[in-house]
């Protein structure tokens, strides 16, 4: 068995069609584009390529892209005046903070201070909490757009046995809440795991996210498995790659995605209609 690609290139693209139509029919109506504020704390070369793409695709479906840069030395007090500002401007539908933040700033007050309406990242604990009771509106960007790449296989996951490698507040957790609702049956696993790879060869779906290159190994996977790999890692020649053996998991996965080109373009695409869905909650 070779696995089948999941091309999150093209399904990212079409989802960016959906929703610059869509923008241009809001604005053909009479309202106003979308507006995303994206701040940026400090040089981070990592957060600024990301940032740099966030902003290029946001313009590229008609919407309105607002820069905040502020220097790493920022004060918290002054971040979260800005949020506070930003939950008040009615042009800004959508508040995005850019992670890592240095040292001096309490990540979770600055999540938790943006207004969770504009809350497109879905970080806030107003929007993980409606996941946690099947009621989303904002949902966390990569983890929805894992689930978007899971439907593009047309396979049902109804009782399928789902694990998910890692427990980030970014992926891991919300990640296997999607999959709850999809009518999985959900392991989580971490750093404390006992036989993992055991566990991983059990699963109908993996979905690695644990930030370390071809950690999750070929041989794990069970035969016919959809595999799903989060992480991008460069490694010691400098290529991406992901958290997975991609040769060794082909030869065994039903479906996998690829790094670069799988799960990555899904989190920018999702993030926009994150926004276009805040303008139209706002509009309420």
């Amino acid at each position: 068995m070779v696995a089948r690609i999941i091309d999150g290139k093209a399904v990212a693209e079409r989802l960016r069609a959906s929703v610059r139509a869509r923008v241009a029919e809001r604005v053909a109506a009479g309202g106003a584009a979308p507006g995303l504020a994206v701040v940026l704390v400090g040089e981070n070369a990592a957060s600024q390529v990301y940032v740099r793409s966030k902003r290029k695709t946001t313009d590229g479906v008609g919407m309105q892209s607002l820069a905040f840069d502020l220097p790493a030395t920022v004060a918290e007090a002054e971040l979260l005046a800005l949020v506070e500002r930003l939950n008040a401007d009615r042009a800004v539908n959508g508040i995005l903070v850019q992670l890592p933040l240095p040292k001096q700033i309490d990540v979770e007050r600055v999540i938790e201070r943006i207004d969770p309406r504009k809350d497109v990242d879905g970080f806030h604990p107003y929007n993980v909490g409606r996941l946690v009771l099947k009621m989303p509106l904002l949902r966390p960007c990569t983890p929805y757009g894992c689930m978007q790449l899971l439907a593009e296989t047309g396979e049902s996951l109804i009782g399928k046995h789902a694990v998910v490698i890692g427990q980030s507040n970014i992926v891991g957790r919300p990640m296997a809440l999607e999959l709850l609702m999809a009518r999985c049956t959900v392991t989580i696993c971490h750093s404390a795991t006992r036989d993992l790879p055991g566990i991983v060869h059990q699963a109908d779906v993996v979905v690695a996210a644990v930030g370390k290159a071809n950690f999750v190994q070929g041989d794990w996977i069970r035969q016919g498995a959809i595999v799903v790999d989060v992480g991008i890692n460069r490694n010691a020649d400098g290529k991406l790659v992901g958290d997975i053996d991609f040769a060794a998991a082909q030869e065994r996965a039903s479906w996998i995605t690829p790094v670069p080109g799988g799960v990555g373009p899904m989190t920018i695409a999702t993030l926009l209609a994150n926004t276009l869905r805040a303008a139209e909650l706002q509009d309420v």
